[in-house]
């Protein structure tokens, strides 16, 4: 018996029918073994020790695994072909080897480009040893980010209270959205105007001509400042004679895009789907590790962690059958196009994101795939079938016209005609932000000495415009561009900003919150070096350096460990108003930004008592700006807040927001022992004060007097009910908002409802519970069969109290957080149960009848 370890169930179950009854399948589930949260776990004294500890959820199924191993003749490691496949099955070997479960069993390490069956016997085929160059990396990495967040991070808690943690790559990241919110912010517009001609040639077609040239001097961008100045050259253009000077045209050729790395799927399903990098990776996910076709599961396309842009010559082959059967031999270039990978270490250069099979249309699948999967699916393969196609083919054209009014004037009309579409039949890359297109244009026949006629003069004003905000796409562009992280981290490092608070995503943006921009100018200020862009790309080469086995990954660690923590013990007596000094100037733009028809300068002189100076502060509620003569000033106000919006804080951290209109009382916002509420008035006596609870999707620093009034109004009537009469109320709960008629209460997507929701909405949603039954663990209707497991039996998708959940009868699993649960699958659900199973949890309790 050889024994197989791979890291998903699913996959296990589908590798288990390829490999026969001679091989036995596991699921390691993901890793197994981690640096316990706590200090200690690397040790730099003892020449960086690593403490590891095995995963509680991972314990049963490893001692299952080392009980086959001990009786097996060969033990293969086949998780992830990745880095993080290449730890997890070092892991796996080092806990079984503790365990004394591998006396006599040959070791393998293999790895599946592809599940599919003949993707899987060749790797069974071709075993290797586990790369011990390849697990240095990831010890050399796992111990830097360790190092950096446990040594950081309680830095930022003592020096910038309010802060959650700092990590290697994760700051980096916040530096690039925070700098270019900052250069949003310097930003200033200016206005400048264009003039275009709108002609018509000789045989009638209207073309544009825009002015590019006043009295033999070249215009740039900005040349022409006022409207004046373009009245004055339009109103003379417009009794101007127009005469064609040359026209010259060029052919050019656009080459197809290569085929998918991790980080190009990622921008294009952005741009194009609208997923967000999560979401991407979730269904590729899926589509790699496969769905039943004509009975057996297959892998639909290939490993998708990858840096690399080649793809294997048989895959070539079969493309370049697609295009021939389907497009025709005028799209088939003579020769197939090799791309080769930037990827600066070879041993993570693998093949690109391709279909399996390429003869697999994305039309034959669709009907069997979730839509995600099918419309990622269709992408990857128009994608992976244009990168060999033939060039698309371009004449471009230029026309120079003269004009001669009181002054002379140059003006220029371009165009492009596709001569051949070639790969553009197929497919054309998205772009992040909308670009002036020449191609879009189209020039009528024009010959020099042609005069065309004019038809309109146009004089249009612009305004330069700040550079755009990242969106997920444009920063992991940004981020692969600088060479800051790998393809396996840039989703979980934007998770990670996003569930630190330190930004949100506005309309796909993502915008620095005002704890991730003090987070980063504390680090500038105080380890500037250690989120510099190029200092960050130099670590990750030398962690390249350590996977290809050029050099020690010790030495690697030994070397930062002695500059980083220099640095640290040089700031340990820093106070912490030093660093609001820091801050202030680094973010004196953003704190104090200037009035408005002012001299443009930062306003840092207090309002109220005119001789203090705003300065940053530290509060229960966060950071605000306060005068430099409190206690004698009192004047606060919010960040990003005007002067004219500045509610008082008291000594106790009490922020008056102001009176209620109804009632004269004073509204404040305070902080508890369960946290954040607004209250009405002060307690008389024993009565106590109306109170209510900041949701915690509200900002506590930032909350209004209109949004605390209207917090303190709940329960809110909704109406009464058509057919019983009961009132219903909206509010919110323990377990965030709802509507509640009776003893029914039915949840709110999002706590903004409780204060919108209507009548008809409200008996909609009330009645949609009623129908479903009670709830999790008490008979609550089945949003959804999954199917018939093997192991666990029936198994189905509920929506409980808590939220939605797979269950079996015996095991209740929820849904994990960011999941599309109707998007789970009998194999998705098989494996939660299975892990809360082997945690202990999720079993549903029974009553005891007494005798």
């Amino acid at each position: 018996m050889n024994v197989v370890v791979v890291e998903s169930p699913a996959k296990a179950k589908t590798i288990n029918k390829y490999l026969g009854g001679d091989y036995q399948v596991f699921a390691s589930y993901g890793h197994v073994r981690d640096l316990p949260a706590k200090d200690g776990s690397v040790d730099p004294d003892t020449d960086f020790a690593m403490k590891w500890t095995v995963d509680p959820k991972a314990q049963k199924r490893l001692n299952e695994i080392a009980a086959a191993a001990k009786d097996a003749d060969k033990l293969i490691l086949a998780t992830d072909p990745d880095r993080e496949g290449e730890a997890i099955s070092w892991h796996v070997l080092e806990v079984l080897r503790k365990k004394g479960a591998l006396k006599r069993a040959e070791i393998e390490r293999v790895v599946f480009n592809a599940i599919t069956k003949q993707a899987v016997l060749d790797a069974m085929s071709h075993p290797r040893q586990i790369d011990d160059s390849l697990v240095d990396a990831y010890l050399a990495r796992r111990a830097l980010d360790y190092l950096v967040g446990f040594t950081l991070s309680p830095v930022l808690w003592r020096k910038l209270p309010g802060a959650r943690s700092a990590g290697r790559v994760q700051s980096v990241a916040l530096k690039l959205v925070c700098d270019r919110e900052a250069e949003i912010e310097a930003f200033r517009s200016q206005e400048y105007w264009s003039i275009v001609a709108k002609l018509a040639a000789p045989g009638g077609e209207a073309f544009d001509a825009r002015l590019t040239a006043v009295a033999g001097d070249k215009l740039e961008k900005l040349s022409i400042g006022t409207g004046d100045e373009a009245e004055a050259i339009r109103a003379d253009l417009d009794g101007a004679s127009f005469s064609v000077t040359s026209v010259e045209s060029k052919p050019a050729k656009r080459n197809p895009f290569p085929p998918f790395t991790t980080s190009t799927l990622q921008q294009e399903a952005s741009r194009k789907l609208g997923f967000s990098s999560a979401r991407t990776m979730q269904t590729a996910q899926k589509l790699y590790e496969g769905v039943a076709l004509d009975g057996e599961t297959q892998g639909l396309i290939t490993y998708m962690r990858t840096d690399g842009v080649q793809i294997a010559p048989e895959a070539i082959s079969a493309t370049r059958d697609v295009i021939s059967g389907r497009y025709g031999e005028r799209y088939l270039p003579n020769a197939p196009r090799v791309y080769k990978s930037k990827a600066k270490n070879a041993q993570e250069a693998h093949e690109a994101i391709r279909p399996t099979e390429l003869s697999r249309l994305p039309e034959h699948v669709r009907n069997v795939l979730e839509p995600d999967m099918a419309r990622l699916y269709e992408l990857i393969w128009t994608r992976t079938v244009a990168s060999q196609m033939a060039s698309a083919e371009i004449e471009r054209t230029t026309a120079e016209i003269a004009a001669q009014g009181t002054r002379s004037y140059g003006l220029r009309a371009t165009g492009s005609v596709i001569r051949f579409d070639g790969f553009l039949k197929l497919y054309q890359e998205g772009r992040d932000d909308a670009a002036d297109d020449d191609e879009a244009r189209r020039l009528p026949p024009l010959a020099a000495s042609d005069v065309p006629h004019k038809q309109a003069i146009e004089a249009n004003q612009h305004f330069t415009e700040p550079p755009p905000r990242y969106t997920e796409a444009s920063l992991i562009k940004r981020m692969e561009e600088l060479g800051i992280g790998r393809p396996s981290t840039y989703t979980a490092t934007l998770q990670v900003l996003r569930d630190r608070d330190y930004v949100v995503i506005d309309k796909k943006r993502l915008v620095p919150e005002d704890k991730g921009r003090l987070v980063t100018a504390f680090l500038e200020s105080f380890f500037q070096r250690y989120v510099q862009y190029d200092f960050t790309a130099a670590l990750e080469e030398r962690l390249d350096r350590i996977s290809a086995g050029d050099i020690d990954w010790k030495t690697v660690l030994r070397e930062f460990w002695q500059e980083f923590s220099g640095v640290v013990e040089g700031i340990s007596d820093l106070r912490v108003a030093q660093v609001l000094d820091a801050l202030n100037d680094i973010l004196q733009e953003h704190l104090f930004p200037p009035k408005e028809g002012g001299n443009g300068e930062v306003a840092r002189a207090c309002p109220s008592c005119e001789d203090g100076q705003l300065s940053l502060k530290i509060g229960k509620f966060g950071a605000f700006i306060g005068c430099s003569n409190y206690p004698e000033c009192r004047y606060t106000r919010q960040i990003g807040a005007s002067e004219d919006d500045a509610p008082a804080v008291g000594d106790d951290g009490v922020r008056e927001l102001g009176n209620d209109p109804d009632t004269g009382l004073m509204v404040t916002a305070r902080a508890g022992r369960f946290g954040p509420f607004v209250q009405l008035g002060e307690q008389q006596g024993k009565e106590k004060p109306k109170r209510s609870s900041i949701p915690k999707d509200f900002d506590a620093a930032a909350i209004d007097l209109e949004t605390a009034l209207k917090l303190l109004s709940l329960p809110r009537e909704v109406g009464a009910d058509p057919e019983s009469g009961e009132m219903i109320v909206a509010g919110i709960g323990r377990y965030g908002p709802f509507v509640n008629r009776g003893r029914t209460y039915a949840n709110l997507e999002t706590t903004a409802d409780v204060f919108t929701v209507g009548l008809n909405r409200a008996v909609t949603l009330l009645a949609e519970k009623q129908n479903k039954g009670p709830g999790r663990g008490r008979g609550a209707a089945p949003l959804k069969t999954l199917g018939a497991h093997p192991e666990l039996g029936d198994i189905v998708l509920k929506d409980g109290r808590y939220g939605h959940y797979v269950t079996n009868g015996k095991v209740n699993a929820t849904i994990p957080r960011g999941t599309d649960p109707l998007g789970v699958d009998l194999e998705q659900a098989a494996a939660l149960i299975s892990a809360k199973a082997a945690s202990g949890g999720g079993k549903k309790r029974t009553r005891k009848r007494a005798s």
